[in-house]
């Protein structure tokens, strides 16, 4: 994978080229999370239950795991450049018809859609993102991209909560509308050419990318990334009703958990390129630990604040690693795999957001992350095993790209 960067330009192009893929991404984070901290706002305004009204993180999940490798299957020739363009201004018009959907209906739709196109750029983004950087440095590179989304978590999604309960929940998502014009403008200008992390059309690529190596971590996950949100969907609800807060406080407690979780993801990226299941192993062990701490600790505040400051340091920092082992086992069909890795992602948030609110339902938000932990802890073997997972040896899949390479981030060690 070469970057078409002019020589001696090399260097700050591509640092320039990040920054707006990671400015992308943040826009894209912000829209997927914004609702987290209004459902109370949504649900009242469109007479739906707090139950109901989570199905938007639902609806927008499910768009990134379905509709994000659709629509990258159907966009498997266009160059990486012109996707990520087209994304965003598809992005920024969804985003418009969710600032006036006067139904709930409407308001799935839109989430739909937009989440359909966030699968598109971010598994467009991971690819390019990956193509502007020396192989050993990939997890780093990739760790920019997800590092926009966990940026998210630290300024957009608290004040996207502060400007919904303030001027109404339409204004969130009017203030994600000016993100992604912005981020639309900086990968205009920043972006260069960047080869593809595979190679062949899309049958060629799906053979590596839907290989049983491939699919155990897709599935691993799922399984981590659905634990962490079945509480963290709810996350607002169980801060009212179990530690006692509300209002301007439940934005500082997600200020909290974004500021861990931005620090987690770039600093995953790093632990990525060193190991990256051991990286996985560690911050799957830590989850549960913290997980159990919130469901212990709940009635007090001090204590919540630390557990989710843990929570959030390996949860979104897990993600650089899940994704560079990935696209690395899927060796030609990198390109395809990398949005399924953010499909599986985002399959594990729509489940886990489903998950939560049937455990709301029927035993309260105080018990929310203990349904979070049980899914966590069974996670946890499936994270051990994928150590042992490596790319098909040349020759046991073949097809018009013929047969896989070893590359450098497919060989990621798996111990020290």
């Amino acid at each position: 994978m070469g970057a078409d960067i002019p020589p001696g330009a090399g260097a700050s192009r591509g640092r320039y080229a990040l920054a707006a893929l990671a400015l992308g991404a943040f826009a894209i984070g912000t829209a997927e999370l914004v609702v987290v901290g209004v459902l109370n706002q949504i649900a009242g305004d469109l007479d739906v239950s707090e139950g109901t009204a989570g199905l938007l993180v639902t609806a927008y999940a499910l768009g990134i795991s379905l509709g994000g490798p659709v629509m990258t299957a159907a966009t498997i020739r266009l160059p990486r450049r012109l996707l990520l363009w087209l994304a965003l201004a598809v992005f920024i018009l969804g985003n418009v018809l969710a600032v006036f959907a006067g139904a709930f209906g409407m308001l799935l739709v839109a989430r739909v859609v937009t989440g359909a196109i966030h699968g598109l750029f971010i598994g467009v983004a991971s690819a390019v993102a990956a193509g502007l950087v020396p192989a050993e440095r990939r997890g780093q590179a990739v760790s920019m991209v997800f590092g926009g989304i966990a940026v998210s978590t630290v300024v957009g999604v608290p004040l996207g909560t502060l400007i919904g309960q303030s001027a109404g929940w339409q204004a969130a998502f009017v203030g994600v509308i000016v993100l992604g014009a912005l981020a639309l403008a900086a990968t205009l200008a920043a972006v260069p050419a960047v080869g593809g992390s595979g190679s062949g059309g899309l049958g060629a690529q799906a053979k590596y990318a839907f290989a049983p190596p491939v699919l155990a971590m897709l599935a691993t996950g799922l399984l981590v990334m659905g634990g962490q949100f079945t509480a963290f969907t709810f996350l607002a609800p169980f801060l009212e009703d179990v530690t006692g807060i509300s209002g301007g406080a439940i934005s500082g407690f997600l200020l909290i958990f974004g500021v861990a979780s931005a620090v987690g993801t770039f600093a995953g990226g790093k632990f990525a390129d060193r190991n990256a299941d051991a990286t996985l192993l560690v911050g799957n062990t830590v989850l549960v630990l913290a997980l159990g701490a919130l469901y212990l600790v709940g009635s007090n505040p001090v204590l919540v604040a630390l557990a989710l400051a843990g929570w959030g340091l390996v949860g979104f920092g897990v993600v650089p690693s899940l994704q560079l082992r990935v696209i690395s086992l899927a060796g030609p069909g990198g390109d395809l795999a990398a949005t399924l890795g953010a499909s599986a992602v985002n399959a594990g948030i729509a489940a886990g957001a489903a998950v939560g609110g049937w455990a709301v339902s029927a035993y309260g938000a105080e018990n929310v992350p203990l349904a979070a932990l049980v899914i966590c802890l069974v996670a946890l073997p499936a994270t051990w095993a994928t150590r042992f997972l490596r790319v098909p040896a040349p020759g046991t899949v073949t097809d018009a790209a013929g047969p896989a390479p070893h590359s450098e981030a497919a060989s990621v060690p798996a111990s020290g």
